[in-house]
């Protein structure tokens, strides 16, 4: 017998296998580069987006932000069509797309954060399956010297100022935590959620 007033429950929260890179670029022309992601994208099924390695404060925040954002497509609650971009809001902490885009790379030598993520079983992303592995090849190819030197992602300095900025990180509010910045980036990507 079916409880008539018992709540439904509610799917799991979709957990994409993901990967990250970190390494120096150059970007002569930004189109060229962003059509390059998209051709990555295309031809493994991969989701990919690029960062600003300098406002990145772990990949810890990065696999949040791509457990959300899955989590909100599969939920039909995302902002963006594109899985990248949800991605991308998620990690800068907020709805607005031309704003989050501050969180991309720009032209000229710089280092770049790259997650490729599978959501080929996120419900409602209507993408195939990633093969992972051809798209993390395709992206090291970006790369200065090839996977970059920090191909793990063990290498997580970023600009402190620059995240204390753009999240509106004060003295008090840190003061005031248990945790550091990356916990108060982290806590603030989560909030994204009760914002909507």
């Amino acid at each position: 017998m079916t409880d008539v007033g018992a709540m439904p429950e509610e799917a799991p929260t979709p957990e994409p296998p993901l990967t990250v890179r970190t390494g120096t670029v150059r970007i002569d022309d930004l189109d060229t580069f962003l059509a390059s992601v998209r051709e990555v994208s295309a031809e493994t099924g991969a989701v990919v987006q690029t960062f600003d390695a300098d406002l990145v404060v772990s990949e810890d925040a990065l696999r949040l932000a791509t457990r959300l954002a899955a989590r909100a497509i599969a939920r039909d609650e995302a902002v963006a069509r594109d899985p990248a971009v949800e991605i991308l809001l998620y990690v800068a902490g907020c709805r607005q797309i031309e704003r989050a885009l501050r969180f991309g790379v720009s032209e000229g030598r710089t280092r770049a954060t790259v997650v490729i993520a599978d959501f080929g079983d996120v419900p409602g992303a209507e993408r195939p399956t990633a093969d992972l592995d051809a798209a993390a090849t395709r992206v090291e190819e970006w790369f200065e010297g090839g996977a970059g030197s920090d191909r793990n992602g063990t290498d997580r300095s970023f600009d402190t100022a620059a995240i204390r900025d753009w999240y509106g990180v004060t003295d008090r509010e840190l003061d005031a935590t248990a945790g550091d910045l990356v916990a108060v980036v982290h806590e603030r990507i989560a909030l994204l959620d009760v914002e909507k």
